[in-house]
């Protein structure tokens, strides 16, 4: 396993128009930095060696294959990790620009995006994608002329839609009405976590009543609503007790516990261990 890294985490550098495309052709070495997105990010690896951390996840870099990142996760390259190919970045306003005909797809691979984080690419798709990364780099990087970002956006689109297909189980079923409210209680929770704990509360967003909202993140997920709510809410607290050097006091206030206490008796109930110990063994791995 990588070393990790203990500076502050730090959030990622904005982009002109939320949108980026970035060839790694070169075989160029990462730089081992902690980051926290504020855009989605697709790696797709053609080659690849060394590894990612993403969250609490190690993952092992072998092309070819693809990664999914969504805004608001942390990562880190272990030391030496090496790619080629290309790392597309975009924002959820960015997106907007793209045909209503394409949010199924963004909302299968990033509202849970956790739950296929790396996808492995057989060599058919390997050639597709690799063409039409190609294609994309291409327009990015010419020079400015009317409609560009919409041509941009129509690429995307199409890139979204063959990675969607590439695993028939990210998009099997995803128009049924449970799975779309499914992914509507995530994109809430992913944005509200920090100020709302509450089943009852969310429900209500939905228009349903919570007993429906359960079961409709059982049936999805095999989780409950409430599993749902602390597990996102574990996973906040992991990145800070990871990536900065913040007091523990601090981080339970700004997740809106009352008490720093409460705050450490939640996080020992869910991570089976203390804030304080999880960080004293998340910055001694590998010493």
């Amino acid at each position: 396993m990588a070393k990790k890294y203990t500076e502050e985490l730090l959030p990622e550098q904005e982009i002109k128009d939320s949108f980026q495309v970035t060839s790694l052709n070169g075989k160029k070495e990462m730089e081992p930095s902690a980051c926290r997105l504020r855009y989605h990010r697709i790696y797709f690896m053609r080659q690849a060696s060394g590894a990612i951390y993403i969250d609490e996840r190690t993952f092992r870099l072998t092309g070819p294959s693809l990664f999914l990142l969504s805004r608001g996760q942390s990562f880190i390259f272990q030391p030496e990790s090496r790619f080629e190919g290309y790392q597309l970045s975009f924002g959820d306003c960015f997106w907007e620009r793209s045909p209503a005909s394409a949010n199924n797809c963004k909302a299968v691979l990033f509202n849970n995006v956790a739950a296929h984080q790396q996808l492995p690419i057989e060599k058919a798709d390997n050639d597709e994608l690799g063409f039409l990364f190609r294609t994309i780099y291409q327009e990015f990087t010419k020079g400015n002329y009317i409609n560009k970002l919409d041509a941009l956006a129509a690429y995307l689109k199409i890139i979204m839609i063959k990675i969607a297909n590439i695993n028939d189980s990210l998009i099997r079923g995803y128009d049924s009405p449970d799975q779309q409210l499914y992914r509507q209680f995530l994109d809430l929770v992913h944005h509200q976590v920090r100020t709302s704990r509450d089943v009852t509360e969310y429900a209500s967003q939905l228009n349903i009543s919570p007993r429906k909202l359960s079961d409709c993140c059982k049936e999805c997920s095999g989780k409950g609503a409430k599993e749902i709510i602390n597990d996102q809410l574990i996973a906040e607290a992991k990145r800070f007790l990871q990536f900065s050097s913040r007091p523990v006091k601090e981080i339970a206030f700004d997740l809106n516990f009352h008490t720093p206490e409460q705050f450490s008796h939640f996080f020992k109930t869910h991570a089976r261990v203390s804030p304080l110990l999880y960080r004293e063994t998340f910055v001694n791995i590998d010493r």
